[in-house]
């Protein structure tokens, strides 16, 4: 922004009839004000834009009687309907049907709306005025003026300030004249050719048509004529430099709105909004608010020479973590930790290896195959031992049986 602003003075763009001869160029060069100089805040801007634009708005709310202008009573419990309250009477539909509720036909909203709602804002009269700079400031820089989409391409430069001679143009076909005069028809053109009906039930309601913004042309004398020529011309706004507005430098709360200037309007701007070492004359105790930085490139301030002579070198040894390994699962790190770790996994191997050598004897001679020899002097004992039992449970003499069981007769 402090390379923008570099330049100290501000060409007068003469028009038709003006007297060019008068002192030369340097009568129509002008100092730039301070304001001009000012820190762009967009964050400041949308805010207060924000909060000062909710101040048109009309209060609205539903009817108090909506949804209630009925007697309808709950039938209560018991006859298989919800408890929402019904309409009484009989004979017509609208009979029995449920009444009252937000989810019922012709019943009230939910929570209805009051005309009692805050809805006007108070903002911080500094902030209002840091917002108003800031947007003049932002108007100033031609890659914001094009980013807001006004078509300034044929435009001697900017800031744009005209002679005051503009101030008595009393016909539109002379403010015409003027804007094309200073290259500033084509943005009057766009804003015309984007006439277009509203979307929306807007254009029910007296807000039918829609069209970009054109030019903001600001004047310095009360009473001046050219109010009446320019009021006309479809997207053109008229203001006095005293009565600057942020909803008109910055519509939308976008910075970079294409101002025309009459020359004794900038000359007033020291005086309105104050320099940087004195306050405003007309707005008490104002003054302007300073950058943080001077210039705000800051990659070419951390590459000066100034900067680089007194910061470190450049660390190019990387020293980086050693990845922590676990002993329990790296054999090489538990031997740094215990060297009597690699014996010990060594003998456990071994004892292992035995177990499993013993166990798989063991097996193997439970699952080994028997002679014949052993098969039949094993079926000869079965036998055997068969013979004892069944003798062991013979039962045919049933007196001995009752003896041994003690029974009597």
């Amino acid at each position: 922004m402090a390379a923008a602003a570099a330049r100290p003075l501000v060409t007068v763009q003469l028009l038709d009839g003006d007297m060019a001869t008068d002192g030369g160029s340097a009568t129509n060069s002008i100092p730039l004000p301070d304001v001009i100089k000012a820190a762009i805040r967009p964050d400041i801007v949308t805010f207060v834009h924000g909060q000062i634009s909710n101040n048109s708005r009309q209060p609205y709310a539903v009817s108090k009687k909506a949804g209630h202008q009925t007697s309808a009573e709950s039938w209560g419990t018991g006859r298989a309907v919800s408890r929402i309250p019904r309409v009484p009477g009989g004979g017509t539909h609208r009979a029995g049907q449920g009444a009252f509720g937000n989810m019922c036909r012709g019943g009230r909203m939910f929570a209805p709306t009051k005309i009692w709602r805050r809805w006007h804002r108070r903002v911080n009269v500094t902030q209002k005025r840091h917002a108003i700079v800031s947007a003049i400031a932002a108007s100033a820089v031609p890659s914001l003026v094009l980013a807001r989409g006004h078509q300034i391409e044929q435009v001697p430069e900017l800031p744009l300030v005209i002679s005051d001679s503009a101030e008595g143009i009393e016909k539109t076909s002379g403010a015409l004249k003027v804007l094309k005069q200073v290259g500033a028809i084509a943005d009057v053109e766009k804003a015309k050719n984007s006439i277009a009906i509203r979307a929306g039930k807007g254009k029910m309601r007296n807000r039918r048509y829609i069209s970009r913004k054109g030019p903001l042309v600001v004047y310095g004398s009360e009473g001046a004529k050219l109010v009446k020529a320019f009021r006309n011309i479809p997207g053109v706004d008229v203001a006095h430099v005293s009565r600057l507005n942020l909803l008109r430098l910055a519509p939308g709360g976008h910075l970079g709105r294409f101002i025309i200037w009459t020359k004794s309007a900038f000359e007033k701007l020291d005086e309105i909004y104050g320099t940087f070492d004195k306050p405003s004359e007309k707005k008490n105790g104002y003054v302007l608010p300073r950058t943080k930085m001077v210039n705000a490139d800051l990659a070419r301030i951390i590459n000066s020479d100034e900067v680089q002579s007194v910061v470190k070198p450049i660390k190019k040894e990387v020293k980086r973590a050693p990845l922590k390994k676990n002993p329990l699962k790296n054999l090489n790190v538990m031997l740094k930790l215990n060297p009597y770790a690699k014996a010990a996994k060594r003998m456990a191997l071994l004892a292992e290896a035995q177990r499993v050598k013993a166990k798989k004897e063991k097996l193997d001679k439970k699952r080994k195959q028997a002679t014949k020899e052993e098969a039949t002097a094993s079926k000869s004992a079965g036998k055997a031992w068969y013979k004892t039992m069944i003798s062991d449970s013979d039962y045919t003499e049933f007196d001995n049986f009752t003896k041994w069981l003690g029974v009597s007769q």
